[in-house]
């Protein structure tokens, strides 16, 4: 901005993104980054095998397997913004994409960052809350 340049910074929201993680592609994630052996095991149960029900004024549902979710998401994020040529923040279910756009091939790039964004959200089973996603244009 400060060389006169207009910035476009597109704020995305994952949709129920720390429900939504499914626990079989967060532990092949994992095995990916090189975490193997005791720390993967330990890991693997925690995940794996859970059940939970709730409790409300004494009365209590039925218990049901957990599936998904987990509180160490960005793990599952880390790679959200590979092959992204613009500029990505990321905090918790939060991702911000700043872009010059001077042009209509800086235009075209900042788009093909969001379909890139798309197909990693469809690649983890994941989406964008579109409701909640905004663009700025500075």
């Amino acid at each position: 901005m400060d060389k006169g340049c207009s910035l476009d910074i597109v704020y995305l929201y994952l949709a129920k993104a720390f429900d939504k993680v499914p626990h079989q592609r967060l532990l092949n994630k994992l095995r990916a980054y090189g975490i193997h052996g005791k720390l993967h095991a330990w890991i693997t149960d925690w995940l794996v095998g859970r059940r939970q029900r709730v409790c409300v004024q004494g009365e209590f549902s039925q218990w049901r397997w957990v599936l998904s979710g987990v509180p160490q998401f960005l793990i599952f994020i880390d790679d959200l913004e590979v092959g992204i040529k613009n500029t990505v923040y990321k905090f918790a279910d939060d991702t911000k994409v700043l872009a010059q756009v001077q042009s209509d091939a800086e235009r075209k790039l900042l788009q093909e960052d969001l379909d890139k964004l798309t197909e990693w959200t469809k690649k983890w089973q994941m989406s964008f809350n579109t409701k909640k996603c905004k663009v700025m244009h500075v």
